[in-house]
Order: structure tokens, then C-alpha cells, then sequence
């Protein structure tokens, strides 16, 4: 059966099974494994292939998706045994803020819970356990509650939005007894809103807070990966992260990684 050339599909496990073509990149997994860096953020142009790259990560590491081997049996990251033992065994937070878009700071603050109450919804198992705390649970509803009637219930304070994927990695930490990943797509989409309209010192407070809790002050983080568009420097939002490596459009690790080598170009034609 002949491969189809799919536009625009950004999820991995779509595009693998229902025999899109795909140029394999998963070689992404081996090079981000390998470097050791604690949270890495890659800034890249639109349309270079990240939040597909940041899908394939999630399939690829989450323990949510241990019956996703097939995905990768004919990929170069599965030639070797010690990256096929990483295949779904770690606890995943994946984020996206690709749709967190307002003209204003409410507006843009609300959308940043709805994205961090996805990230919730998708270990809602967890509510059945017994190990959550009263607060852990109230957190889950909170957000929930809040992000199905956004400015209708009482307003969810900074310091709950700021902690909330720290304090699920806490209860992702103890559930599984393992330190967590944390993929972040998109993490400049409500930065741009913010400069946009007006609003950048107000959001960047708080945003910046949000970094600092998420990446900085998280004991059950293992690793974590942004993407963006946006080139920055250590001295601006993630001033706090020491922890930080920037791997911007002028450089070559992961070059081949994102986008299209002008010889995969030329191979697919």
C-alpha cells in the first residue's frame, strides 16, 4: 500500500497508523537522551516539525503508552537495546500551549489553565488512588472546575496555577515510585499574546513564576523539553533556570532533527 503524504498531522501515532509518509527522526530521542541536560528548550520556525517531534517524545517515553512499541520498531531509535528498554517507562506531563491565546492577561491566564487541566485530565486515575492528599485532590477540581466555567466560579489563585505540574509530579512521583518528564510545546505562544497586547510585565510576573516552580524548584523532575519560536536569553523569563539549555536556530545539535536536510528533500522526490 502506498504511503500518503498527510499535511499538517501533528500527531505521531496518527501519522505512523495510517501510513503517512514520515522521514524518521527519531534520532531526536537518542541525541536528548544522551546529552544529560536537565530541561533543554530548541527554538525553531513554524512549520519546522516541533510539535510533531514533541508527540513522537510523549509516545515514545510515557508510561501511558507501553503499547505503542509498533510506532517505532522500524525506526533508527529502536536498532539498539537501551533505548528500546526506555519505551514507556516513565511518567509524562505534556503541555501544549499552542492554543492559549487572548488580548488579554485574564484571558491569557485562563487559557494557561486549561492547558495545565488537560495535562491533569490525562492522569484523572489518579483520583482513585488513596495516596492523594485532600489538597491534591481539591487541586484536580479546582482546575476542572474552573476551566469548564472559566470567570463563572471563584478565580484560581496564582500560587495553585504556578505549583500545579510541580505538585503533579509529586503525585506522579509517589504513585510510580520514578521521577518524571515534562514536555512543554509551544511554551511562547501566550508570551507573544502578551508583547501583542499590551500586557507582557503582568504576564511575564506570573509566567515566570510558573518556570521557576515547574523546571527550577521540582525535585521529581527527571528531565523536561520546550519548544517555541522564540530565541531568548538566559537572562530574560528563564533568568531563574541555571539548569537551562538553549538550543537555538543557529545551532547544529539537533539540526537534523527539525525540518528537512536538503538530502531527505531531494530522497523523498
Amino acid at each position: 500500500m502506498n504511503q500518503v503524504i498527510s499535511i499538517g498531522k501533528q500527531d505521531f501515532s496518527s501519522l505512523r497508523e495510517n501510513n503517512c509518509f514520515y522521514i524518521d527522526k527519531s534520532d531526536l530521542i537518542r541525541e536528548w537522551w544522551d546529552s544529560q541536560d536537565e530541561i533543554t528548550l530548541i527554538t525553531r520556525p513554524r512549520r519546522f516539525g516541533k510539535t510533531l517531534n514533541m508527540s513522537m517524545l510523549n509516545y515514545f517515553f510515557s508510561n501511558l503508552y507501553t503499547d505503542k512499541k509498533a510506532l517505532f520498531e522500524d525506526l533508527s531509535i529502536w536498532k539498539e537495546e537501551k533505548y528500546r528498554n526506555l519505551q514507556g517507562i516513565y511518567p509524562v506531563i505534556f503541555i501544549s500551549f499552542a492554543s492559549v491565546k487572548g488580548n488579554t492577561y485574564q484571558d491569557t491566564r485562563d487559557g494557561v489553565i486549561m492547558a495545565i487541566n488537560e495535562a491533569y485530565s490525562e492522569h484523572r486515575y489518579l483520583l482513585e488512588w488513596k495516596g492523594l492528599t485532600e489538597g491534591e485532590r481539591k487541586c484536580f477540581e479546582e482546575l476542572d472546575n474552573y476551566a469548564k466555567n472559566p470567570g463563572i466560579k471563584e478565580p484560581v489563585a496564582n500560587d495553585t496555577i504556578c505549583n500545579a505540574v510541580k505538585n503533579l509530579s509529586n503525585c506522579l512521583y509517589r504513585y510510580y515510585k520514578k521521577k518524571i518528564l515534562i514536555f512543554l510545546d509551544e511554551y511562547d505562544t501566550p508570551m507573544q499574546e502578551s508583547y501583542l497586547y499590551e500586557y507582557w510585565k503582568e504576564f511575564i510576573a506570573f509566567i515566570r513564576n510558573f518556570f521557576n516552580a515547574t523546571f527550577k524548584t521540582n525535585p521529581y523532575l527527571e528531565r523536561a523539553m520546550m519548544t517555541g519560536i522564540t530565541r531568548v536569553s538566559k537572562e530574560s523569563v528563564f533568568s531563574d533556570l541555571n539548569n537551562l539549555n538553549v538550543v537555538t536556530t543557529t545551532s547544529r545539535e539537533y539540526e537534523t532533527c527539525f525540518g528537512f536536510t536538503e538530502q531527505e528533500v531531494f530522497c523523498a522526490l
